[in-house]
């Protein structure tokens, strides 16, 4: 069975900028796909029968790329013209929706069997199902309550210690039936807030607990550990992985495990690069050490220079002997 799979993705990526001030973050490329592309890649191809995009920041990009892109399945944009939360982003693709569906954030990366998920969903006769993912401190996150037969019974947000009845947090990726959007208010709201609770108080929701890895590489740090989980996973279809590192072409030396190195990347002699993501056409100058950044395309750090944990924006060009921990570069106001 093939179902259509609808991806939330109508943030502006703030905390990815500078990258994401002229690509959105769907966009962004994560290994050989782009970072939309990566969240879709973890459903069986069989599965999908269509990719419903609801995008709100630079739709016209979006539009032009998968229009060109050579993909195993139709994507559909729906955009999304003022913000609506996810629930009203999820609404406004309810034409285009049918049947049983799957949704998902749009920069979940993770292990879920979809598949299995599919059957439980199906098994149980339920309106809903969510992935739920196990987590050591429950308190930074919504908590979800999962009794002996699979069906949700409660939330909570983000509890007190005393409040905590659950390790399991939502994971982003839900099975839908068509009929929740009679449910749905139009305008502004949250499914998970508004919707959920109520589809757990009428019996219609159930929970698949999930093991492997979870991602939501929404900010910097994030974005390197979904790098680390695709090389260690092999979520690519070209490219060539070296000592924990992913290279579009050809490997160097010079760089450490958790690196992704897009194509038409010059490291000059003498760097250092250790688990960071460097975009095509940058040029690492000689003697540089680069750790834990994100460097954009096209850009370029002179020699001796020495980063950790900065974001180098598309076409930024580092001066020779920069030193600089955490923030942009260009710095920001």
């Amino acid at each position: 069975m093939s179902m259509q799979v609808v991806v939330l993705a109508g943030g502006i990526g703030s905390r990815l900028r500078p990258w994401t001030n002229s690509i959105p973050k769907p966009l962004l490329p994560l290994l050989d796909m782009t970072l939309v592309e990566q969240v879709v890649s973890g459903i069986p191809t069989e599965l999908v029968d269509q990719v419903i995009i609801a995008a709100g920041y630079k739709v016209s990009q979006m539009r032009e790329y998968f229009s060109k892109a050579d993909l195993d399945y139709d994507v559909v944009i729906v955009p999304e013209d003022v913000p609506l939360g996810t629930g009203g982003a999820l609404r406004n693709c309810m034409d285009h929706v049918s049947g049983t569906f799957a949704c998902f954030n749009g920069d979940v990366i993770s292990s879920l069997d979809v598949g299995a998920m599919l059957n439980q969903h199906k098994q149980m006769s339920v309106q809903g199902t969510l992935g739920l993912w196990e987590v050591e401190d429950p308190t930074r996150f919504g908590i979800v309550g999962l009794d002996d037969n699979k069906m949700i019974t409660r939330f909570k947000e983000k509890p007190k210690p005393e409040e905590v009845f659950s390790n399991l947090i939502n994971a982003g990726s839900y099975i839908l039936e068509e009929e929740v959007f009679a449910m749905m208010p139009e305008g502004k709201f949250s499914i998970e807030r508004e919707i959920f609770p109520i589809l757990a108080e009428q019996g219609e929701l159930s929970g698949f607990p999930f093991e492997g890895y979870f991602i939501d590489a929404g900010t910097p740090d994030s974005w390197l550990d979904a790098v680390e989980v695709a090389v260690a996973n092999s979520r690519h279809n070209a490219g060539q992985v070296v000592d924990g590192s992913w290279f579009a072409s050809q490997p160097s030396k010079n760089v450490q495990g958790g690196s992704m190195i897009s194509d038409s990347v010059e490291i000059q002699e003498n760097c250092s690069l250790t688990r960071s993501s460097i975009l095509s056409g940058a040029t690492i100058g000689r003697s540089s050490k680069i750790e834990n950044c994100l460097i954009g395309n096209n850009a370029f750090i002179g020699e001796e220079c020495s980063l950790e944990g900065v974001i180098v924006a598309h076409d930024g060009n580092v001066p020779a002997g920069t030193s600089l921990c955490g923030g942009t570069w260009p710095p920001s106001d």
